[in-house]
This record gives C-alpha cells, structure tokens and sequence, in this order.
C-alpha cells in the first residue's frame, strides 16, 4: 500500500536524496584528488630511492590505496543509487530483446 505523501513530504524526500547524491560526489572528487596527490608523492620517493620513472611509475604498491579507498566508494555508490545504476528496468527489458534476437536469428 503505498501512501499518499503532501508537497512538503516529497520536498524532504527529494532534498534528503540530492543531499546524499551531492555528499558521494564530493567523496569521489575527494578521492580522485587525494588519491592523485599521494601516488604523486609515491612515484618521487621511489625515485629518490633510485627507480626510473617507469618502474615508480608502473609500481603497483603505489596504487594499492586506489584500490581500497574504492571499495569504500564503491559501496557508497552502491547505497546512494542502489543497484538499480547497473541493472535497471531498461536494462532488464535490452537484455531480454538481445536475447529474443539471438534466439531468432539461430533457427
């Protein structure tokens, strides 16, 4: 049963939602920003331990923060548009008329 929301119920609703929209996307430019900064300083202390650039460069250690922090942002992601991002509606209902298309370009 689905209830019957006044004018000013939805407006709380919606502004709570861009609210939680506009925090993730301050948290992703947090972390690209934060992210780039820190490998920056990786990379030149690997080359001021005698690596070119290259090897610091291709150094996988110097990512490894990249990695977790965006399991974090990942599941932030997750929370703020639900799966509904990956795998809507119209996603499910493309995926079906792909289907039927192979289906019937085989017989």
């Amino acid at each position: 049963m689905e209830k019957d929301l006044t004018q000013e119920q939805k407006y709380i609703l919606a502004k709570k939602r861009v609210e939680k929209i506009s925090k993730f996307y301050k948290h992703l430019a947090t972390y690209v920003i934060v992210n780039s900064f820190l490998s920056a300083i990786f990379i030149v202390g690997d080359m001021n331990d005698g690596d070119t650039f290259m090897e610091a460069f291709s150094n996988y250690h110097n990512y490894k923060i990249w990695f977790f922090w965006g399991i974090g942002i990942a599941f932030q992601a997750l929370n703020t548009f639900g799966l509904s991002l990956f795998m809507n509606k119209d996603w499910e209902q493309k995926k079906i008329q792909k289907y039927m298309d192979e289906q019937n370009y085989r017989r």
